[in-house]
């Protein structure tokens, strides 16, 4: 049995420790935000928080999730009360085939959580590892930037 917090829910799996975090929190749990993308950790479609950090759930398995806290995008916020990330995503329409936003937003938090005014080298080195293929790289820098605007007058 593994043990962990996942979006601030006490959770327990019976599975092989081994197993990635990504098949647990898909198959096991059932929840299907956090997407396969690659399965060695190059393209961040599988981005999840674990103790805060940004990490590509893919590569690591459930043994290590061990009395951890792991956020997904179904973590974030709600459809009535989307987290300022997410409302920037949706206002300036960085989704088009949406595969990969998942992972980027997760990412995105992740950044601004170290980083209330990140510059254009900031964002880029940040997500750098978080790949699109349809290319909404400007749509997702606008995105940030404005959700780092949002999250610093939220705190004033």
């Amino acid at each position: 049995m593994t043990r962990f917090t996942l979006n601030a829910a006490e959770v327990e799996v019976d599975v092989s420790p081994e197993m990635p975090l990504l098949w647990v929190i898909r198959d096991e749990l059932g929840l299907t935000g956090t997407k396969y993308g690659c399965g060695i950790a190059q393209c961040g479609a599988c981005t999840v928080l674990f103790n805060g950090q940004a990490v590509r759930s893919c590569r690591v398995p459930v043994a290590a999730a061990e009395g951890a806290d792991i956020t997904t995008i179904e973590g974030l916020g709600t459809p009535g009360r989307r987290h300022p990330v997410q409302q920037a995503w949706i206002d300036a329409a960085v989704a088009q085939c949406g595969y990969c936003q998942s992972g980027q937003i997760m990412q995105a938090v992740w950044l601004l959580q170290r980083n209330s005014e990140p510059s254009d080298a900031d964002i880029n080195q940040a997500m750098r590892g978080n790949l699109c293929r349809c290319g909404t790289y400007p749509r997702i820098r606008a995105a940030i930037k404005a959700a780092a605007l949002r999250l610093r007058e939220s705190s004033e």
